[in-house]
C-alpha cells in the first residue's frame, strides 16, 4: 500500500483569514498581522505578525503591545473543519480510500488528509504525476500544504509534519525516515516531550532500543501503538469519509460587508468547495443558491433576514470560473437591504455523468458548449425574460413565419441556418414549412435574419438596384403564395441576389398580375451571412 499525507500547517489561520478578506476584500494588498488567540493566548501568527514578535504562547495584552495593528480572531475548531471538508472533498476525486487524521492537540480540528493511491497510480501515470494534478485540484481552496507519501498511513501522517516532508515508497524507507523524525511528532511524543527531552530521547529512532514494557510503563501504551502503526507492525485500519448528498457550506464573515463586491470574495470560497464536492461525486451542478445573512439593526427592524440568490445553468458545470462569472452576473444587480454577516452556499441539483474528453479539434459539442455560456450570462445579466431565441411557427410568411420565445436555461442548445445568420444560432429558421421536404428547402435559401419592414428597391430597366449598384439575381424565383385566411395575402416571388461587393440578399417582388395589388416593384427583405 502507499499512502500520501496532505498537511495543512497554517489551516486554522487561514480559515481565518479567509473570512477577514471577505470582508475587507478592497483592503491593501500589503499582508496584514494576523494572530488567533485562544483561552488569551497567542495559539498562531501568520508571517507579518511573527516579524512584529508575535509568537504562539504570548498573552493577549503583550502581542498587542508588540503588534499596536494586530488583527485577532478567534480559534474556532468548527471554522477549521468546515474549511478542512472540502480539502477531503478534492481528495477524494484521486481515491476512494480517503480519512482524516485527528489533531495532536485534544478539542483540536484534524488538519491532515489521507489517500491510500495504490491502485489509483497506474490510472494517474505514477506517483509523481498524481501529486501534480492533486496539488492543482486542491490549489484553489487557498491553502498552504505539506506532502509526504509512505508505505503506512499513520506513518505519511506522521512524516508530512516534517520540514521537508519526506517521499517514502516502500516500507523500508518509510521506517528509515521515522527513526530519524522528532519524537514530539508523535502524539504521546508531544504530551511528554519534556521528560522524553530530559532522558535525551529526541527521535522515534531512540525509543525502538529501549525495552517496550518500561515505555509502556511510563509512558503508555498508546506511544508503542502509535509507533507499531506507523512502523507497519500492527493494523491500522481507516474509516473512509463519505460526501454528504446535499452541499451546504457557511462563511461568517470578521466584518459586515456592505457592497456586493466583498460578498463575491466570499462567495468565490465557497463555490471552490462546491466545486471540490463536486468532484468528489464525478458530478455537476444544474443549480445553486447563495444566502446572504443580514445585521438587524434594531430590535423590531422588518429588514429581511436573509437574501436569497439562486442561479441556474443552461448545462450543468463544475468549472469554477464560469459559476463565478454567472454569481457576479447576478450579484451587480442586487441592492443589499443591509451589510452581510454570513454568507452560505447551498446545492442540490446535480448530475452524474463522465467528465468531458479533451479534443484536437472543435465539434459541434464544444461549439454549443461556447453558446451555452453566452446565453447564461447574458440572463444572468439582462434577466432570463429578456434573453430570447426564434421559434418556428407554421405560416409560410417569412414575416411571421417565426417569434421570439424565452431562451429556456435548461433547453438544448439552437442550431445554426446553414446558409444565414452569420454567427448567429437559433432553434429554428426564420421560414416554417408545412412539409419537412419544404423545410429542407427553406433553410437552405431563406436568411435568418430579415429586414422587421421590406425595404423598397430602386429599378433601372426592371432590374433592382441596391445602394444605386445593380444586383444579379443567382436562383429564384421562390414562389409564396399565403394568408388568405386572414386578409393579409401575400403572393410573392423571391430571388437571391448578389450585390456588387459579393453580399447575399433575399429580394423579392409582387407576382404579375398583381392580384393584391398593395405593392409593387422589388424590396430587400433579408441579407444572407
Amino acid at each position: 500500500m502507499l499512502w500520501v499525507a496532505l498537511h495543512f500547517p497554517l489551516l486554522s489561520l487561514e480559515s481565518f483569514s479567509a473570512t477577514l478578506l471577505a470582508a475587507d476584500a478592497s483592503a491593501a494588498s500589503a499582508e496584514p498581522a494576523i494572530a488567533l488567540v485562544d483561552e488569551h493566548r497567542i495559539s498562531a501568527a501568520n508571517a507579518a505578525a511573527q516579524a512584529q514578535g508575535v509568537k504562539p504562547g504570548l498573552k493577549r495584552a503583550t502581542a498587542l503591545a508588540l503588534a499596536p495593528r494586530l488583527t485577532l480572531g478567534q480559534a474556532d475548531p468548527a471554522r477549521d473543519a468546515e474549511a478542512m471538508l472540502p480539502l477531503a472533498h478534492a481528495a477524494l476525486a484521486f481515491t476512494p480510500q480517503v480519512s482524516l487524521q485527528p489533531a495532536c492537540e485534544p478539542g483540536a480540528a484534524a488538519d491532515t488528509v489521507l489517500l491510500e493511491v495504490q491502485a489509483s497510480l497506474r490510472y494517474f501515470g505514477g506517483i509523481d504525476r498524481l501529486l501534480q494534478r492533486l496539488l492543482r485540484a486542491i490549489a484553489p481552496l487557498g491553502h498552504t500544504v505539506r506532502i509526504a507519501t509512505a508505505a503506512t498511513a499513520q506513518g505519511a501522517a506522521v512524516l508530512a509534519r516534517v520540514v521537508p516532508p519526506p517521499r517514502c515508497l516502500n516500507l523500508a524507507s518509510t521506517r528509515q525516515a521515522l527513526a530519524a523524525a522528532p519524537v514530539w511528532l508523535l502524539g504521546p511524543g508531544r504530551e511528554h516531550w519534556e521528560a522524553l527531552q530530559g532522558m535525551g530521547l529526541r527521535q522515534v529512532g531512540d525509543l525502538l532500543g529501549l525495552p517496550r514494557a518500561g515505555l509502556a510503563r511510563r509512558f503508555g501504551e498508546t506511544l508503542l501503538a502509535e509507533i507499531d502503526a506507523a512502523f507497519g507492525r500492527r493494523p491500522d485500519p481507516r474509516e473512509a469519509i463519505v460526501p454528504p448528498r446535499l452541499f451546504e457550506s457557511r462563511l461568517e464573515l470578521f466584518a459586515r460587508a456592505d457592497s456586493t463586491e466583498q460578498v463575491l470574495h466570499g462567495a468565490s470560497i465557497l463555490l471552490a468547495r462546491l466545486v471540490a464536492w463536486l468532484a468528489a461525486q464525478h458530478a455537476f451542478v444544474r443549480r445553486f443558491r447563495l444566502l446572504m445573512h443580514h445585521e438587524t439593526r434594531w430590535q423590531g427592524d422588518r429588514t429581511p433576514q436573509a437574501t436569497s440568490l439562486e442561479i441556474a445553468l443552461a448545462e450543468p458545470s463544475r468549472d469554477s470560473d464560469h459559476l463565478l462569472v454567472l454569481l457576479r452576473e447576478r450579484l451587480a444587480q442586487v441592492q443589499l437591504p443591509a451589510p452581510t454577516l454570513e454568507i452560505a452556499l447551498q446545492a442540490e441539483d446535480i448530475v452524474k455523468r463522465a467528465a468531458p474528453n479533451s479534443e484536437l479539434f472543435p465539434t459541434r459539442q464544444s461549439e454549443n458548449e461556447g453558446l451555452t455560456r453566452l446565453i447564461e450570462r447574458l440572463q444572468a445579466r439582462l434577466g432570463a425574460d429578456r434573453v430570447q431565441r426564434l421559434a418556428g411557427v407554421e405560416d409560410h410568411r417569412p414575416e411571421r413565419a417565426s417569434r421570439g420565445q424565452r431562451a429556456d436555461a435548461s433547453g438544448r442548445p439552437a442550431r445554426a441556418s446553414p446558409r444565414g445568420g452569420g454567427g448567429a444560432r437559433v432553434t429554428d429558421t426564420r421560414v416554417a414549412t408545412a412539409s419537412s421536404s419544404a423545410a429542407t428547402v427553406s433553410r437552405a435559401s431563406h436568411p435568418v435574419w430579415l429586414n422587421p419592414v421590406a425595404e423598397p428597391l430602386a429599378e433601372r430597366r426592371s432590374r433592382p438596384l441596391l445602394d444605386g449598384r445593380p444586383l444579379s439575381l443567382l436562383s429564384g424565383p421562390e414562389r409564396i403564395e399565403a394568408g388568405w385566411w386572414d386578409a393579409e395575402l401575400a403572393e410573392r416571388d423571391y430571388f437571391i441576389a448578389e450585390a456588387a461587393d459579393g453580399a447575399l440578399v433575399w429580394i423579392y417582388r409582387a407576382r404579375l398580375p398583381l392580384s393584391a395589388a398593395a405593392e409593387s416593384g422589388w424590396f430587400l427583405h433579408g441579407r444572407f451571412g
